[in-house]
C-alpha cells in the first residue's frame, strides 16, 4: 500500500494520470522517424503523423510534440457519434435514413454536392454529411452524449458548446496520439458497445480493399466553413494486412480546398515507406 501511495504521489507530481485500464504500452515514447519528415517535406505540408503497431504497441511519429496537442476532431468525431447513435437507438442500423431539410440545413457554398440529398448512416459516414450528424446529435442529447464520451475516454471529454456542433466549433479536443488509442479500443471492441454497432461503423469506414490489404479511415476538416479558427485537416484510421493491424492519425494545416487529397496521399506515402502497403 505504501508503494502504491508513493507511486500515486510521484505520478501526480509528474502530471501523469493513473488509468487502471490503460494498456501496458500507453506510456511508450513516440519514436521520431526522419523518413516520415521527408514525406511531409516533399508534400509541402505541416502537421503530424502517428502510427501505432497494434501487435507490439510501438509508436512511430512525425513531430512528436504536435502529436500530443489537442485539436477539434471535426468529422473524425463521426466515428463515436455513429456508435453512440446506434447504441442509444437513435439510429436503428446502417439503413437508418434522414431527409435533408434544406430550410433547417440550407446548402452552403463549400458543401459537396453529395450532402444535398437524403442519407442513411451507411452513406452519411463515408460522405461526411454534417447536417445528418448534427441531427443525430440533437436526438442523442447532451446527457447521453456526455456519458458516452466519458465512457470512451474520448479526447478531453469536453462537449461544451452547442450539442450539434461541439466537435466543429466547441470545446472538444483530441490529439493524434489519443486518436490512435481510441481507434485501437474501437477496433478491438474495448469501448463497451455492441459488436453489431462496431461492425456497422467498421463497414462504413472502409476506404480500399485489395487481396493484400484493407485500408479504413475517416477524414475531418475544421475551419472549412466560414470560421475564425485555423483550418486543420485530419485523416485517422487503420490498415489491416496479413492478420495484423496498424492504427494511424494524421493532422495538418489546411489552406484551401485543393489541400484535401493531400491527407490520403501523405498517409499512403507513409504506409508505403514503412513497408505496410505495396
Amino acid at each position: 500500500m505504501f508503494r502504491l501511495n508513493l507511486f500515486r504521489k510521484l505520478a501526480a507530481a509528474c502530471g501523469m494520470t493513473l488509468l487502471a485500464t490503460a494498456p501496458a504500452w500507453a506510456a511508450l515514447p513516440c519514436e521520431e522517424d526522419p523518413n516520415l519528415s521527408r514525406v511531409f517535406s516533399q508534400a509541402g505540408a505541416q502537421g503530424t503523423f502517428v502510427l501505432l503497431d497494434g501487435q507490439t504497441g510501438a509508436l512511430v511519429c512525425h513531430d512528436a510534440p504536435r502529436a500530443q496537442v489537442g485539436f477539434l476532431p471535426a468529422s473524425t468525431y463521426k466515428i463515436p457519434n455513429s456508435l453512440i447513435a446506434l447504441e442509444t437507438g437513435v439510429a436503428s442500423g446502417p439503413d437508418f435514413a434522414l431527409r435533408w431539410d434544406s430550410r433547417r440545413a440550407p446548402r452552403q457554398d463549400w458543401w459537396p454536392r453529395a450532402w444535398t440529398q437524403d442519407h442513411t448512416l451507411a452513406t452519411a459516414l463515408p460522405n461526411s454529411v454534417v447536417w445528418y450528424y448534427q441531427e443525430l446529435a440533437r436526438r442523442i442529447g447532451a446527457a447521453r452524449m456526455q456519458a458516452y464520451v466519458d465512457r470512451f475516454d474520448y479526447g478531453n471529454r469536453n462537449i461544451g458548446g452547442r450539442i450539434d456542433d461541439f466537435w466543429l466549433t466547441g470545446d472538444l479536443r483530441i490529439s493524434a496520439l489519443q486518436q490512435v488509442r481510441f481507434l485501437q479500443r474501437f477496433y478491438t471492441e474495448k469501448l463497451g458497445v455492441s459488436r453489431r454497432s462496431t461492425r456497422i461503423v467498421k463497414d462504413a469506414l472502409l476506404l480500399e480493399a485489395t487481396d493484400v490489404y484493407r485500408l479504413s479511415g475517416k477524414s475531418g476538416w475544421t475551419g472549412l466553413e466560414p470560421a475564425k479558427d485555423k483550418q486543420i485537416g485530419w485523416l485517422v484510421g487503420y490498415l489491416e494486412r496479413g492478420g495484423r493491424v496498424y492504427f494511424y492519425a494524421l493532422n495538418m494545416r489546411m489552406a484551401q480546398l485543393s489541400d484535401g487529397p493531400a491527407r490520403q496521399a501523405i498517409t499512403k506515402a507513409v504506409l508505403r515507406q514503412r513497408g505496410l502497403m505495396p
